[in-house]
């Protein structure tokens, strides 16, 4: 019995995963299920360059605006979310198509959600997490992970302390680093076909540099100032995204804006680097080259071979 079909856009960031998307939804009667964990927060709109509302009428999304910005979200819980709303999809005769650039959540799809297999130490994992109660905690935490287990290291950011923390309570339980844990086996309920956005780094980056301008001449600085007089924590899940933990020193220790704009370009360039290398490690990806004219016709071949099951 054939698996169900599912469209996967994915890349780093600023380099048209959004637009190729829409454009697929239309042509083959799809509807958008968001891969992208800042796109789950409502009132956050213009830092995680959320599809516009003309977006959203145009073609139903899922998994935009579901949580409040002071919820905390693992990955998980988006797995869950997901399936349920590509069963959705499916049921109404529909064709899924997946679009962000959060690895780790099509890695939960496609290669199912391993931690180690190893059962929690409240302990160990609050001595650990103590460690990180500043900047400077969680890049010597990060650095303890990378001593230990390079690999997890280097698909792990310093900022996500949770996953940083278990990676070093699977070393320190078991004596063997979580990258080289036995994972069970798991096949993906789901047959997927992934396309690749990608662009020539300079040009990547330029992109990147526009959109934070234009982000921050479309009122970001405003948006950031308005979810902390609400009461959301600067410490908050959703706060820790790029454009917003940058811009919060702006507001309560009178940082220069035009600062905080250059840390987000340069944080933002740092995390399209870290998302290319997840991405590349996986070779069943069909790779775009989104500046050249037939990138579209390109991808609409290959999901079309796809859904009509021939190789592409």
């Amino acid at each position: 019995m054939s698996k169900p079909k599912a469209v996967c856009v994915a890349g780093p960031t600023a380099s048209g995963k959004s637009a190729l998307a829409m454009a697929l939804a239309k042509r083959l009667r799809g509807e958008i299920v968001c891969m992208d964990s800042m796109q789950v927060y409502r009132r956050m709109d213009i830092g995680t360059a959320k599809p516009t509302k003309q977006d959203r009428e145009k073609i139903p999304h899922h998994l935009v605006d579901i949580l409040e910005p002071w919820q905390t979200y693992t990955v998980a819980q988006y797995a869950e979310d997901a399936r349920r709303a590509i069963a959705e999809i499916n049921e109404r005769g529909h064709l899924p198509v997946l679009v962000g650039g959060t690895g780790f959540y099509l890695q939960a799809l496609t290669q199912g959600l391993h931690l180690g297999g190893v059962r929690s130490d409240p302990q160990v994992r609050e001595r650990l997490k103590a460690v990180a109660c500043d900047e400077a905690g969680k890049q010597k935490l990060h650095e303890m992970l990378r001593a230990v287990d390079p690999v997890s290291a280097d698909r792990l950011h310093c900022n996500d302390v949770t996953r940083v923390s278990r990676a070093l309570e699977v070393y320190e339980l078991t004596g063997k680093p979580m990258s080289a844990q036995e994972q069970p086996a798991f096949e993906s309920p789901y047959d997927f076909c992934i396309l690749g956005t990608e662009l020539e780094r300079a040009a990547l980056y330029r992109r990147i540099d526009a959109r934070v301008d234009a982000m921050m001449e479309a009122g970001l600085l405003d948006e950031v100032e308005a979810l902390l007089r609400e009461g959301i924590s600067p410490e908050a899940q959703a706060m820790q995204g790029i454009g917003y933990k940058e811009l919060v020193p702006v507001l309560t220790q009178a940082r220069m804006p035009k600062d905080a704009a250059a840390e987000i370009k340069r944080n933002s360039r740092r995390y399209a680097k870290r998302q290319l290398t997840w991405f590349r490690r996986d070779d069943t990806i069909h790779w775009l080259d989104m500046a050249r004219d037939g990138a579209y016709t390109q991808a609409l071949g290959i999901a079309q071979a796809f859904l009509e099951g021939r190789k592409q």
